[in-house]
């Protein structure tokens, strides 16, 4: 499957998480609607675009099970992590209510929030080994009666954990709290019903596991909180009528939070067209095996290495999907990450958590056992193993 991908044929890149890859057919797409654009710009964004969008966003909310009156695209999604969170009317002494996994970027985007507002940014510890039975009632037990919004990944990007959400997001509503969830790394990689999952909010990124070209990312909103979200651009959508502009449908859109969100001046829609090219091509390479044949070798390649070092993993093979944390021995993070580069040739990104120290490694449908052999081969002569 690598020739599907563009990707250096002399790199070996366990680093799906970070970016993605797009197939070479998707870009090829992404890249016929940015011709298709300049074939008439006026016509295309201002006469088509909004058409195009809706028909892209119903093939995407089949997909992840939602409807697509709820769903807006958005170029990434701490872009949308930072919509909700700087729309909310938060006050001082309000709780948002977090792990001690989450995302940096993200982080700082509550962290800004609370400066402004007053509000307070809670971290629950989540301890390692990661304890999935047990997880819902550590969260649940920081309530207070001044927590606003639970804040979580649906994947954890630095320990790649998957959260159990469904029974939180339950509960959370029934105590009237707001749910956000960062699912940056979700779509493609694990099976999504966000109808089911019942969050307040949920945004997540296509141009990573789903294998979208990059600046392809969704925000979805349960319809009683549209009206909450303001784009972070104000620009035609916040008008009822575009005096001068008939006909250009797209300024407007057919919900409060697709005309506020949808429009936000000239840019390139390409990445959001090309999504269900991305959707159609993981369909016809029956990627529900090729899911389950990435764990695998994920979870191979994480017992391997634990057996080479004597560390145990953090979590059981249920709590993680094409993503995995694989524990090493104490070493600086940069120098590991610079050797395993320059000298073997291993894009992968070392990460750590508290006083762990791990590789993260991504087996997308490109990735062979050759990949997997060449980083525990590296790592035995990294460590004098």
């Amino acid at each position: 499957m690598k020739n599907l991908f563009l990707l250096d044929p002399a790199l070996v890149f366990l680093n799906h998480g970070s970016f993605g890859a797009c197939p070479a057919q998707v870009l090829e797409k992404c890249q016929w609607w940015q011709r298709e654009m300049e074939r008439n710009p006026v016509e295309f964004l201002g006469r088509r675009s909004a058409k195009l969008l809706a028909q892209s966003r119903a093939v995407l909310a089949q997909h992840i099970g939602a409807k697509p009156e709820h769903l807006v695209y958005v170029p990434n999604a701490t872009s949308g992590v930072n919509t909700v969170a700087r729309s909310l009317p938060l006050r001082a002494g309000d709780e948002i209510l977090t792990t001690s996994h989450e995302y940096g970027a993200c982080d700082n985007t509550w962290r800004f929030v609370c400066q402004h507002t007053g509000a307070r940014y809670l971290p629950v510890d989540i301890p390692l080994p990661f304890r999935a039975d047990e997880f819902t009632d550590r969260v649940w037990a920081a309530v207070t009666p001044r927590t606003r919004v639970i804040f979580l990944s649906h994947i954890t990007s630095t320990t790649a954990l998957i959260l159990p959400l469904a029974q939180l997001c339950k509960r959370a509503r029934a105590a009237g709290i707001l749910t956000l969830i960062d699912g940056a790394h979700a779509p493609g990689h694990i099976p999504l019903n966000l109808d089911q999952l019942g969050a307040d909010f949920y945004t997540g990124n296509c141009h990573k596991w789903l294998c979208a070209p990059k600046g392809a990312a969704f925000l979805h909103a349960r319809p009683e909180h549209h009206h909450l979200l303001d784009a972070s651009v104000v620009s035609w959508g916040y008008s009822s009528v575009i005096a001068g502009h008939t006909g250009f449908d797209a300024y407007l859109g057919t919900t409060v939070l697709e005309r506020r969100l949808q429009w936000q001046g000239t840019r390139d829609l390409s990445a959001f067209l090309s999504v269900p090219a991305a959707i159609e091509f993981q369909a016809r390479h029956g990627w529900d095996q090729v899911r389950s044949n990435c764990h695998a070798l994920a979870a191979q390649t994480l017992q391997r290495i634990c057996k080479m070092t004597g560390l145990s993993p953090v979590s059981a093979d249920a709590d993680f999907g094409q993503m995995v944390v694989i524990p090493l021995p104490p070493m600086n993070v940069e120098l590991l990450k610079q050797i395993l580069f320059e000298r073997y040739n291993i894009e992968i990104p070392v990460t750590a958590h508290q006083d762990h120290l791990f590789v993260r490694l991504s087996v997308q449908g490109y990735n062979t056992v050759e990949d997997a052999d060449a980083l525990v081969q590296a790592l035995c002569e990294i460590y004098a193993l």
